[in-house]
């Protein structure tokens, strides 16, 4: 495998602490070995893979699951568990610009569709994910964002608090006001995935771990992929490795994603107390306005969950001091609990394209491959609904998709050196917060 960060960054070191994995354990695959032969085999068992593989297994169709390490290890199993509206990193006025007023209303019903599957998927299969929250709260870090955020309830948008509201609804900090949207939802990000993993499996699926996927090539039947100890012959091929893309894996998409850390902490149990303390007693989950947001809820057994936007670079170095950022970020908003242990901190990689929207479709000149990925930060809900849209693909049928996400997916400029973008536009980002 051929990826733009460091051998680091794809190890254990950054999701070391990751506090889902003392949750629930994880399911007991085997290891794909010898000749196997299914209709669609599915690289990345993550969000876009598993729901894949269910929509494909519920339909009668042969599937095998390839992932390359543990089940849950990558961004779905680690990541801060909001399932909530997203997948594009977009202004609506940047949409409106790109594609009309119907295309973006058409990407934004996508968006409510995919938090409705998710919610759908739990309901149908009785899956326990410690599921909680009315939607979600955006919180305006400066007077300036207050004002866009009026602009947004004035159009309808969502429910305005200004900032006297916000200690009465259990949301107290150094902010200015909010927003709340009614659609969205918290969980448990690993015990979502695990249930649709179990879904998947009664219905047929076949699942495999620690069997990365480290060559596709066109067969007499399909697609022929290798993994160190399996050959599998598929007649489709569909790449779900998001943020844990490789640069060959297919070829195609060198260049076209764009890897990004992530960083989160989880608190101990907060006592009542202590919430009362800060002021924050809402299960709502929230983000801040900052284009480097900060992202925060309260979580069923009190613990209270923090994340933001990791380092630039992979190392241990690196790695040990994004967590000391990620703490004094954490005491500044919520000064009350600057003596609260984090039990657990670690990292992850969320993912980017060019066009700032997320990619399902076809791997050109590759027939029967396709690819989904891309969902800056916001994949609980829209990589399950990429999974389906990927398996009604494989399917031959129309996948219900806005056409914004079936744009080609364009390469960045500097190609495998494109990390070198990042520095500079997080500078531009990080100043548009003051």
């Amino acid at each position: 495998m051929r990826r733009i960060f460091s051998d680091y960054a794809y190890g254990n070191g950054p999701r070391a602490g990751c506090w889902w994995d003392e949750t629930i354990a994880a399911p007991d695959w085997p290891v794909a070995a010898g000749d196997i032969r299914a209709d669609v085999a599915i690289v990345g068992g993550g969000f876009t893979g598993m729901s894949a593989a269910l929509h494909l297994a519920e339909n009668g169709v042969s599937v095998a699951v390839f992932e390359a390490e543990a089940p849950g290890w990558g961004a779905s199993g680690r990541n801060g568990g909001f399932c909530c509206l997203g997948g594009s990193k977009l202004s609506d006025a940047q949409k409106r610009r790109r594609y009309g007023a119907e295309g973006t209303r058409a990407f934004d019903e996508a968006e409510k569709e995919a938090v409705q599957l998710a919610a759908s998927l739990i309901e149908r299969y009785g899956i326990v994910a410690d599921t909680h929250s009315r939607g979600e709260t955006q919180l305006a870090h400066n007077a300036r964002a207050m004002d866009a955020l009026r602009r947004q309830a004035d159009a309808g948008h969502g429910r305005l608090h200004e900032k006297h509201d916000l200690a009465s609804e259990g949301l107290n900090g150094e902010f200015h006001g909010g927003l709340t949207s009614d659609v969205g939802f918290a969980l448990n990000p690993r015990k979502y995935l695990f249930g649709l993993a179990a879904a998947a499996t009664g219905s047929g699926a076949r699942m495999f771990r620690n069997s990365p996927v480290i060559r596709i090539e066109q067969g007499a039947r399909g697609h022929v992929l290798d993994t160190p100890l399996a050959r599998v012959e598929a007649d489709t091929v569909l790449i779900c490795t998001n943020g844990y893309s490789s640069e060959d894996m297919p070829p195609w998409l060198a260049g076209r994603y764009m890897p990004a850390q992530s960083s989160v902490m989880v608190t101990r149990p907060l006592t009542e107390a202590e919430l009362q303390a800060q002021g924050w007693t809402s299960d709502q989950m929230a983000y801040d306005t900052r284009n480097l947001l900060h992202y925060f809820r309260l979580m069923p057994d009190r613990r209270f969950l923090f994340g933001m936007r990791g380092g630039l670079l992979s190392s241990p170095r690196s790695e040990a001091g994004i967590r000391v950022r990620l703490r004094r970020h954490f005491d500044t908003m919520f000064p009350a609990w600057t003596g609260v242990e984090a039990t657990n901190l670690w990292s992850g990689m969320v993912c980017l394209s060019r066009a700032l929207m997320p990619y399902v479709g076809p791997v050109p000149g590759s027939p029967g491959l396709f690819a989904g990925l891309a969902y800056h930060g916001n994949g609980v809900a829209m990589g399950t609904y990429s999974g389906r849209a990927l398996a009604r693909l494989a399917l031959g049928a129309d996948p219900g998709l806005p056409q914004a996400m079936q744009a080609p997916l364009t390469r960045f400029p500097l190609g495998r050196f494109r990390r070198a973008i990042m520095p500079p536009v997080y500078l531009v980002l990080g100043l548009g917060d003051l």
